[in-house]
Formats: C-alpha cells, structure tokens, sequence
C-alpha cells in the first residue's frame, strides 16, 4: 500500500511513518522544506517537496498518482497567525482533497481536532478561533464529497508521554488527552479499516486496544 501524508515531517505524520515503513507499506511525506527530508529518510518515508500554500492541483495530484490512500496531517503550527490558518488548516485540506479527486485516490483520512464544529465559544483567542473555523471549514469540505472514502479523526489534547495503545475512539468521546504514539497508530489501523469510512470520529486515551477501538468504529 502506498499513502501519501501531507504534513509529512509533523510529529504524528513521522510516527505514522515510522509505523508504516515498519508493516512493509510505502510512505511518501509532502514537506515544504528540503531540510526536512533526511528526517522523513530515516522515518522511512519518501521525502516529496510540495508546498501546498503555493501549489496548484495538477502539481498535487502529480505526487498522488498511483497511491492507495491519502492522509492530510498538515497544519499552520503553533506561532502562526490567522491567515496561515486558513490557508494551510482549510485551504491546503481542501486542495489535497481535491488532488485526491483528480488520481481517484478514494481513501482520504483528515487529522482535525475537537470543538470544530459550529462558532468557538464567546472569548476563545482570536488565533485559536481562525485555528478552529478554519479546522471546521476542512471537515465541512471533505464531508461533503462524494468522490472520496474518507474518515475524519479528531484527537483530544496531544501530548508526547509514550503510547499506551489503549484509547476511546468513538463519535463522541468528551474532553482528554491521547498521546501523538496512539494518534498515529490509530491511524494507522485506520487506513487499513474501510468500514470507518464516511465517519468523523473523536480520539483520547481510552481502555481500549487499537485495532479493536478501529473495528468496533467500522460500518462496515
């Protein structure tokens, strides 16, 4: 299988990486920074420059043909401003989607994040808030595609403590934390799990193993 991951030198795109490469299926990370490439080599990733800020559709699509799945994990970061939210957090999700459209790549997995549906609550940080409308504006998108087999994951607060491999992955979850090591092993199962498709589904630490956490989120 061969997934293409925008976003490819984040944190939980290296990890998800790493967990490919190690069950035999072939990365490919987009990065906007040459200097990022030997980090996603020794993830064991194929290191793609694509800046999806400044890209066009057709040079998107190109770096997906002949994938089996694509995975948008990409985000602005902390530091950013609002416009950057936008622009990388909505605008880049949809023109990946879209990408995906063009190379009938169908199996579309969207990192986002809880609390991104309707207006943020009255006083939110006016960063934090584009961060969350534009997060909400991507879902909204890829929802309403018919071309793509997608699945919406939306982690609790990441953290960087080791991955238990425990979680609680439902619709609905409430609030919690989940390790980054369990995000993208939740993801990782995911991509191999079609029956989640067409599902948006919340993340945080839970009693739960991955793989049965992923099984029991299927429709299928």
């Amino acid at each position: 299988m061969r997934i293409v991951i925008a976003g490819g030198h984040g944190q939980i795109a290296l990890r998800l990486e790493r967990l490919l490469a190690a069950r035999g299926d072939e990365a490919a990370g987009l990065i906007r920074n040459h200097a990022y490439a030997d980090d996603l080599r020794a993830a064991g990733a194929e290191p793609v420059l694509c800046d999806l800020e400044s890209a066009s559709v057709e040079e998107v699509a190109a770096h997906l043909q002949g994938a089996d799945a694509a995975v948008f994990a990409a985000g602005a970061g902390p530091g950013s401003g609002a416009a950057r939210k936008d622009t990388v957090d909505r605008a880049a999700a949809v023109l990946f989607a879209d990408a995906a459209e063009r190379t009938r790549v169908r199996r579309y997995l969207v990192v986002s994040s809880m609390g991104v549906d309707g207006e943020p609550p009255a006083g939110t940080d006016p960063v934090f808030a584009a961060y969350l409308r534009a997060k909400g504006a991507a879902d909204d998108d890829v929802r309403a595609r018919k071309g793509l087999d997608w699945t919406i994951l939306r982690p609790g607060r990441l953290t960087d403590e080791p991955g238990t491999g425990l979680v609680n992955l439902a619709e609905q979850t409430g609030r919690g934390a989940v390790p980054r090591d369990d995000v993208a092993a939740v993801l990782a199962a995911l991509l191999r799990e079609p029956g989640t498709a067409g599902r948006t589904l919340e993340l945080i630490s839970g009693t739960v193993p991955v793989e049965e956490a992923v099984k029991a989120a299927s429709t299928g």
